[in-house]
């Protein structure tokens, strides 16, 4: 074993330091707390702000209250679903780097704001932190992709959008004569356009380039501007995954497009009424009047929970079909997908399905993911669903991969705690 101190450095002075660092150590302190705003009672910050520290724990469980941010409502049902706790919930471990951590280290170690473990309906676990509380409405970032993705199969099923493999510049007239007016919904579902949409989080790319269009920025232009600037082709339309949330963007367009509804009524008629949601949920409006379907949608932790047990139910609530069956296996099953769109094929671990990320697993895992750690990982056989909200430094793991790592890890202990299975 190698020892923790050099031998000439003086154990009496180390030890002194322990003692110091843990008395100038706030009890019960939070990760990075006094980053992330403790001091000040986690400001909200403005339109302009809410994205960085310190205003980051705030803004993100409360985007609705931030001023100059314009959101549009998801109203919820009259009576919610029950959502018990479990009567002896079981202990939860997990191993990351050959260290076995109990949850409560979990939470120690990341900068996790809400935790949820369900397993067959029941709650396992729920913690918030950093001052949140059960009514907190946390942002999705890029989970908003797949509630996108379920409000399009529903769309589908109901003859609005009358084939996945309709050009989207059918429904979306301003998309017309544009390679992405061009582009099917299915390829768009399965982000394969093969159109080049740069998306590394620096602040130069095309993401953010969207982003202040649809915050209105002077000199952005609007969204469509944006979209109908996108050109240049590094695949045949359909070949390839290549995350893009453009692509996810133009979907939305052409749910409005081809329903009449705009997105926050779609998504309060056919998802949150029929789950029995607890809270109004809400999402994010562009400059140009349209959802923020790529990013922005805001719920509690309970109804992220929900949404994943309708998912573990393949589209039922109780003995209602509110998504249909079929579109959610081909959404979450890598046994549907096309051989590039697999597990380790589509990226290095995971596969990609209709706005889906898809695990390497015997069992079928599947999850929504948004950056900055927020996660909803679900697989059905088990009954098993994790939500998981965060504020973490960096957008993703080419930045940073060591919180993604963990989270991994932390979902496989969670499987094993509880009787699923992570063998691959």
């Amino acid at each position: 074993m190698k020892p923790l101190l050099q031998p000439r450095f003086p154990v009496r002075l180390a030890l002194l330091l322990v003692a110091c660092a843990a008395l100038a150590a706030p009890a019960g302190a939070e990760p990075d707390e006094d980053l992330l705003g403790k001091s000040q009672h986690y400001p909200l910050g403005t339109a302009a702000t809410w994205y960085n520290n310190p205003n980051r724990v705030g803004a993100w469980s409360a985007l609705d209250k931030v001023p100059g941010i314009q959101t549009r409502v998801v109203a919820r049902p009259a009576q919610a679903s029950p959502l018990p706790p479990a009567a002896q919930p079981p202990a939860i471990s997990y191993r990351y780097r050959n260290i076995g951590y109990t949850l409560a280290e979990y939470l120690e170690r990341q900068r996790a704001t809400g935790l949820l473990v369900l397993k067959n309906g029941e709650i396992v676990a729920e913690h918030y932190r950093y001052g949140r509380k059960d009514d907190a409405r946390f942002i999705s970032f890029s989970m908003a992709k797949s509630v996108t993705s379920l409000l399009v199969g529903q769309a589908h099923a109901r003859g609005l959008i009358a084939s996945l493999d309709d050009p989207a510049e059918r429904y979306v007239k301003a998309l017309a004569g544009s390679p992405y007016g061009a582009t099917t919904v299915r390829q768009l579902l399965r982000m394969s356009s093969g159109l080049t949409f740069t998306e590394r989080y620096d602040g130069t790319d095309d993401i953010s380039r969207l982003s202040r269009a649809g915050a209105g920025a002077p000199g952005a232009g609007t969204p469509v501007d944006v979209l109908r600037s996108i050109t240049t082709r590094h695949t045949t339309a359909g070949e390839k995954f290549v995350y893009a949330s453009a692509e996810t963007d133009v979907l939305g367009r052409v749910l409005t497009a081809a329903t009449g509804k705009n997105m926050a009524e779609l998504t309060s008629d056919w998802l949150w009424k029929p789950m029995g949601a607890e809270h109004d949920a809400f999402w994010r409006v562009s400059s140009d009047g349209q959802e923020q379907s790529y990013g922005a949608f805001n719920a509690s932790l309970r109804d992220w929970g929900r949404l994943g047990l309708l998912l573990a139910h393949d589209g039922k609530v109780g003995a209602q079909q509110v998504v249909p069956q079929d579109y959610v296996f081909d959404a979450t099953d890598p046994a549907r997908q096309p051989p590039a769109f697999k597990p380790r094929k589509a990226t290095p671990y995971f596969g990609y399905g209709y706005q889906f990320w898809l695990m390497p697993m015997k069992a079928r895992t599947f999850a929504m993911q948004g950056i900055h750690g927020q996660t909803v990982y679900v697989q059905p056989s088990s009954g098993v669903v994790m939500v998981l909200t965060s504020v973490w430094e960096s957008a993703s793991g080419r930045q940073d991969p060591q919180p993604y790592e963990e989270r991994d890890a932390l979902w496989r202990g969670v499987l094993q705690s509880l009787g699923g299975s992570a063998a691959e």
